[in-house]
């Protein structure tokens, strides 16, 4: 099934504030140009029950992530996995938002590297902030990867960006392989620098 023909199945339509057409082809074009501009490949519609939540996800931010209690945007900063759920039941779509990355200083902490993280966090604050002005007031962005606005993080003090500030798919204990399969896309593990690699961003809907 296309993506277009399954957000027909899944988004409803609404009224009053929010848009009279739901998804429609026409937004989801848009949508498509707009993440152009950072990187973004696909945008891909899901129903929130798609969306796997799961109590390994937030071990692997615990234990083995240097992000751990030094940043905003992670735990234990971020919802916790009762407060996800919960939070999932307000919602019952959004969109998988899709992007390619060649990072041969992956492991490094560089300026090039810093760039292009906060090129791919800005665009789906952007889309967030788009669907919001269309009728969406409930859209959200979960982002992908640790926040990288600030060179370092101002953790615990107040953030330097509080309007660009958004927990990452991650911290919020979505297990997105799990998430991506419900969806139909298989993945790959990168294991050489000279590879291209998927990143995947969240934002839920309505």
């Amino acid at each position: 099934m296309s993506p277009a023909g399954h957000l027909k199945k899944i988004v409803p339509i609404r009224k009053s504030f929010r848009t009279t057409e739901g998804v429609s082809d026409k937004l989801l074009k848009k949508l498509h140009i707009q993440g152009k501009k950072y990187g973004l490949e696909s945008i891909l519609p899901l129903g929130t029950e798609q969306i796997v939540i799961a109590n390994w996800v937030n071990l692997k931010c615990r234990y083995g992530c240097a992000q751990f209690n030094s940043n905003w945007s992670c735990p234990p900063a971020t919802p916790t996995i009762s407060e996800v759920r919960e939070l999932l039941t307000e919602y019952t779509t959004a969109l998988m938002l899709i992007g390619n990355q060649t990072c041969s200083e992956f492991y490094r902490d560089t300026n090039k590297k810093r760039t292009d993280q906060v090129r791919y966090w800005k665009g789906t604050v952007s889309l967030e902030r788009f669907l919001f002005l269309e009728g969406f007031d409930k859209a959200f962005g979960l982002v992908s990867g640790a926040c990288s606005l600030c060179k370092k993080c101002a953790y615990p003090e107040n953030c330097r960006f509080p309007m660009e500030k958004r927990p990452t798919v991650e911290s919020l204990a979505i297990d997105l392989v799990g998430t991506l399969k419900n969806i139909g896309i298989g993945t790959q593990i990168a294991t050489d620098l000279k590879e291209t690699f998927k990143y995947y961003s969240i934002i839920l809907l309505d």
